[in-house]
């Protein structure tokens, strides 16, 4: 029997500020961020809100046997921009990741910013701890 999946192809996380997740990734070494294609070229769409879907910005990566996006919902109706209302605008409560034990996310001129768990060598939860 063929499994139903075969391999992740993207990871989307929901953000309140694009430029500042593209700037948080590139200090750990994850860059190449594109724009995503214009949202209007989609013209057969099911979605809930037709002007809250053009209203949302994406940017992509793609990493090393998985793609990475981030999408900023704006002001409209959009799931996106419920989730982020709901969940205070938090992305996601976390992402694992092996990396290298050195890395680290965090802006040394910001001490304000927490530290990021390591959980076991080789593996950090990236992003913002409550």
């Amino acid at each position: 029997m063929t499994p139903p999946l075969d391999a992740v192809h993207h990871v989307c996380l929901v953000v309140p500020d694009i430029d500042a997740a593209v700037t948080f990734y590139e200090r750990i070494g994850i860059d190449g961020w594109q724009d995503f294609p214009p949202l209007s070229a989609f013209t057969d769409l099911d979605v809930p809100d037709r002007d809250a879907f053009l209203d949302l910005t994406y940017k992509y990566t793609d990493a090393p046997g998985l793609q990475l996006q981030l999408c900023e919902p704006g002001p409209g109706g959009s799931p996106q921009r419920q989730f982020l209302d709901r969940t205070g605008g938090a992305p996601i409560d976390r992402v694992h990741l092996s990396a290298d034990p050195g890395i680290s996310g965090r802006d040394p001129r910001d001490p304000a910013e927490p530290e990021h768990l390591t959980t076991r060598p080789g593996v950090r939860a990236l992003g913002r701890l409550a």
